[in-house]
């Protein structure tokens, strides 16, 4: 291998095992989407919340007419806590759900909602919903919206609905939540999310003290990798490893080359509880 290689093959190594580290640290990642790049503004203290629990978050604006842009007009994520972009070579909207745990829609209008309720699509915002009921992807909606568009109550000088349309709205609501949505005060939706991602660490948290013992005890032995990033010449060093597996503490980094070693020497890779 000459120079050349060995600077890029260290490069890479170093490159993937941040992203690998940052995803580790963080315990998920969801998408709110917005009427307006000027509505997300209120909601400044549930973004500091949602970062200091270490949950990642992109936001997506639907000003003015885009929430029809459908076709060529597509949808991109530029990124944890960014703005996401629109062009003709970004991902679809139905794809958008894909990459999150969950969807946040702070406000929900009639048009939207019937779309939803109906199980269509037509809209970004009903399309990105539809994927994510799809795909099994929790779905949090504000349940205090007016049911009036941001730029239809400035064009029409209204806050509120009539009676009539004010009862359909509600209607699609309960058939909103029978599809599994759920809607919580607008201010309440921060708070939902760090929740569902708390009671998600607990159901993959050991709960049974005989399954700790069990697993302490069948560690008895074995030695076990306790630095953060596992390499190849790490593993090209041992002279062999006991019942062909290699034991490494939970949020060990492995590197792309050292994946390719274990595979090729057939090791099989177990992650304990560290201490």
């Amino acid at each position: 291998m000459d120079i050349r290689e060995m600077i890029e093959s260290v490069v890479q190594e170093v490159v993937q095992s941040m992203k690998l580290e940052k995803e580790k640290e963080n315990l998920g990642k969801v998408l709110f989407v917005f009427c307006d790049s000027s509505a997300h503004e209120p909601f400044a203290d549930q973004f500091i919340k949602l970062k200091n629990s270490k949950i990642d978050f992109d936001i997506l604006f639907l000003d003015g007419e885009t929430s029809s842009w459908l076709g060529m007009q597509r949808i991109e994520s530029s990124g944890s806590e960014r703005v996401i972009a629109a062009d003709e070579y970004s991902p679809a909207p139905i794809e958008l759900a894909m990459d999150y745990d969950g969807i946040i829609i702070p406000e929900i209008d009639l048009d939207n909602a019937a779309r939803v309720a109906a199980g269509l699509k037509g809209t970004i915002k009903a399309e990105i919903i539809f994927s994510a009921i799809m795909l099994q992807k929790f779905v949090l909606v504000g349940g205090d919206s007016p049911g009036i568009k941001r730029s239809d109550r400035r064009c029409l000088k209204t806050l509120s609905l009539p009676a009539p349309y004010q009862k359909r709205f509600y209607s699609y609501i309960e058939q909103m939540k029978e599809l599994g949505i759920e809607f919580l005060p607008q201010m309440s939706l921060g708070e939902a999310v760090i929740q569902k991602f708390a009671r998600k660490l607990d159901d993959v948290q050991p709960t049974c003290e005989s399954d700790i013992k069990e697993n302490k005890l069948a560690l008895e032995n074995k030695a076990i990798f306790k630095k953060k990033l596992l390499t190849h010449d790490w593993i090209e060093s041992q002279a062999h490893f006991p019942d062909n597996s290699i034991y490494l503490s939970k949020g060990t980094i492995i590197s792309p080359l050292a994946k390719d070693l274990l595979k090729e020497k057939k090791l099989t890779v177990r992650f304990v509880e560290k201490g």
